[in-house]
């Protein structure tokens, strides 16, 4: 498994063509979403694709379920995700993932409209850690 600092190297180093290739790959890598958890509850709301999350829990980390009808949305929500991997719901409420984020600048790597809606995903991941940290 890959960690977020590996994979920021590996950003560093790329022109934007071959971050746009990363980030589909980091999608293409996520664990399969089955189709019957993607409704209206898991849908993020405000991203110009459809983004589904749905949370799960693993020998008490809270984990996510993702999946995206765009490939680079789905590899914006697996970078996403990849900030809080491997957490307790305590621990992923106390991580700065905006900060996670920010060396892969992807507001001035991707256009508006793919980035758009990274804060409503964020703000989903922490409203779900909130309820499962209670």
């Amino acid at each position: 498994m890959t960690s977020l600092t590996d994979i920021q190297d590996e950003y560093d180093f790329l022109d934007s063509d071959d971050r746009y290739r990363l980030l589909i790959d980091l999608g293409k890598n996520l664990p399969p979403m089955p189709d019957a958890l993607k409704t209206e509850a898991t849908l993020v709301r405000g991203c110009s694709a459809s983004v589904w999350v749905y949370p799960v829990t693993e020998n008490g980390h809270l984990a996510f379920l993702a999946d995206s009808n765009a490939a680079i949305t789905k590899g914006i929500i697996a970078l996403v995700l990849k900030t809080v991997e491997g957490k307790s719901a305590a621990q992923i409420l106390g991580t700065d993932i905006e900060g996670a984020l920010a060396p892969f600048d992807l507001k001035n790597q991707l256009s508006s409209n793919r980035t758009q809606g990274i804060p409503n995903m964020i703000a989903l991941i922490r409203e779900t850690a909130a309820r499962y940290a209670n």
